[in-house]
């Protein structure tokens, strides 16, 4: 197992909580996208309480590029953080990404440096100037009813998104089982099919990682819908629960589509086990939609009080 996924498997069992190198360090989960696969990616991270914000720093140990997750965040600046709370149990909070510049970035990097001599020695050990990045939580209690109502349009353009790219791989697997072959990527000789189950493969994992990615973010904002209001505490429940069946049935899938790591195999017979797959995974989620869509969307619109 590697070192981050023992890190994030112990965070989360133990309320953010964690031994060996990082005992007794303020840690966060950054649930950021890939910059070119969108791919979801999750990365504890030492951070830095000011005051609502919380500041992390792309020390990268001392390597010589940034982080991952920082060119993910310049790429989009929208993630879910997991933290330990006072409830005894980690939760997820919807955030933005902010990369503090000038003497404001040179400030919080001595602070932390400061506290944690490790991050001096880190910056020692490479030419580049550290990023410092602000995280600000999602708050609806804000009295800002416009911007409630963007969240709640943000809403139904994702999943009118998700449906759109359902419907996209579905027509994909459905010309593989009509026999045909898209007429603007020839066939190689040596290797019949490859380019078509590259496409497919990637129309299905496209589809698989932006579905991820939503749920992981509205988890983030769940939090911030049950402080503001309490009595969708029984819907927000149950879109959880759908979510984490989804997610166990996407973890599948992409097995499914990624094989042993040789190509996915594109012919009518693995094709229609493929769609008989999907449609698995996916069944239920036009119903999912449509409950969430029921019950937030009039808390969103609603005037703030």
């Amino acid at each position: 197992m590697d070192l981050n996924k023992h890190v994030i498997e112990e965070f989360r069992a133990n309320n953010g909580k964690v031994g060996g190198m990082f005992e007794g360090a303020s840690l966060i989960l950054l649930n950021t996208t890939g910059a070119r696969t969108g791919r979801p990616h999750t990365t504890p991270t030492v951070y830095l309480r000011d005051g609502n914000r919380y500041l992390v720093f792309g020390s990268n140990a001392g390597g010589p590029r940034h982080p991952h997750w920082y060119h993910n965040l310049l790429a989009n600046p929208h993630l879910t953080v997991e933290l330990g709370t006072e409830d005894g149990a980690v939760k997820p909070f919807a955030a933005r990404a902010v990369p503090l510049e000038g003497e404001e970035r040179d400030r919080y990097w001595e602070l932390q440096c400061s506290s944690d001599p490790g991050f001096r020695a880190y910056a020692e050990q490479t030419e580049r100037t550290v990023p410092v990045v602000a995280l600000h939580f999602l708050d609806l209690g804000a009295n800002n009813p416009e911007r409630n109502r963007m969240i709640g349009r943000q809403l139904v353009q994702h999943h009118s998104e998700l449906r759109a790219e359902l419907r996209r791989v579905r027509a994909e697997i459905d010309r593989v089982l009509a026999g045909e072959h898209p007429a603007d990527l020839p066939e190689p000789e040596d290797r019949p099919g490859a380019d078509l189950a590259s496409q497919l493969r990637r129309h299905c994992l496209t589809f698989c990682y932006a579905l991820q990615t939503h749920h992981t973010r509205e988890d983030g904002s769940f939090t911030a819908f049950e402080k503001q209001f309490p009595h969708l505490a029984p819907a927000i429940a149950r879109l959880r629960r759908e979510h984490e069946a989804v997610e166990r049935g996407l973890a599948e899938f992409e097995a499914l589509v990624n094989g042993d790591g040789g190509e996915l195999p594109a012919d009518p017979a693995d094709a229609e086990k493929l769609r008989a797959e999907l449609d698995r995974v996916v069944a239920g989620l036009e119903e999912h939609f449509a409950y969430e869509e029921r019950h937030l969307l009039p808390a969103l619109e609603a005037p703030l009080r």
